[in-house]
């Protein structure tokens, strides 16, 4: 009896728990198929499936735009942090060198540091020294240089590769960039998705950015950014608001679900040992 009581109330909390994070989301679709005047109504469910909003949203000048620079920042920035992180981390994770923990305590310390703080010295320096305001470059090329955040994630995922194995491949005579190829990163799988998808995600809802330094650009914009003027343009079509939000919520919500399990598994492995 006290076996079946725990089992109602551990699915009960779950099943409420579900609800209260899908509840929004199916808010959001059902909006989203709905008649302009019934989205204004207080209707919940749709009379008539309108599924052309989707392709007025997609046929609005400039979304498509939106989207492909939207792709090409989340790719790009995603790209270039896993490949400039990864040898960071393990440099970190794996050598032994003076001053090894005080590289790792600067790059602890610079994820305390608010990006407001550097925001105006960086934006002089893109636009009035380098010229590239207006586009999303002064956000992509920085993440060839590292990200603190990733650096420490996969750090202490490559804190659990255990040692013998690096020795072994040494003893056969391969070197630091051919162990880390051909060792390291396939066992780091877990972690470097965590990473990846971090960052895939941290770059598709960015708005801070491109609010920045692409917003005198609308051929710049990314979906984020581009999405509060569509609102502002449809202000009374909820339900085309509707539906291009959950456009632009799509693509996060395919990557997590096909990569769940190597995200959660990656983080946490990223706790066994520090």
């Amino acid at each position: 009896k006290r076996q079946a009581l725990h089992w109602i109330a551990v699915h009960t909390v779950a099943i409420a728990a579900a609800l209260f994070f899908i509840l929004p989301f199916v808010f959001v679709f059902l909006t989203s198929v709905m008649s302009d005047d019934q989205a204004l109504s207080g209707d919940l469910w749709p009379t008539e499936w309108n599924w052309s909003n989707y392709a007025e949203v997609f046929n609005t000048p400039g979304f498509l735009d939106w989207w492909r620079n939207s792709l090409m920042y989340a790719g790009l920035g995603t790209l270039f942090t896993v490949c400039s992180s990864i040898p960071v981390a393990y440099a970190l994770a794996k050598f032994r060198f003076r001053g090894r923990r005080t590289a790792m305590m600067l790059v602890i310390s610079t994820m305390m540091l608010p990006p407001q703080v550097i925001v105006i010295p960086m934006y002089l320096v893109w636009a009035q020294q380098l010229h590239l305001s207006g586009s999303l470059w002064p956000l992509i090329i920085p993440m060839a240089f590292g990200d603190a955040y990733s650096i420490f994630l996969l750090r202490q995922f490559l804190l659990t590769i255990p040692r013998e194995y690096l020795e072994s491949a040494k003893v056969d005579g391969s070197g630091e960039f051919g162990t880390l190829l051909r060792i390291v990163i396939p066992m780091a799988k877990p972690g470097i998705a965590a990473v990846a998808l971090f960052q895939f995600f941290y770059c598709w809802n960015d708005y801070f950015g491109p609010q920045i330094y692409a917003s005198q650009n609308p051929g710049a914009w990314t979906l984020s950014y581009g999405l509060e003027s569509f609102k502002s343009a449809h202000s009374v079509n909820w339900n085309l608001t509707m539906a291009a939000t959950l456009l632009v919520m799509a693509p996060v919500i395919i990557v997590f679900f096909f990569a769940q399990k190597a995200f959660v598994e990656g983080v946490t492995l990223t706790g066994v040992k520090g």
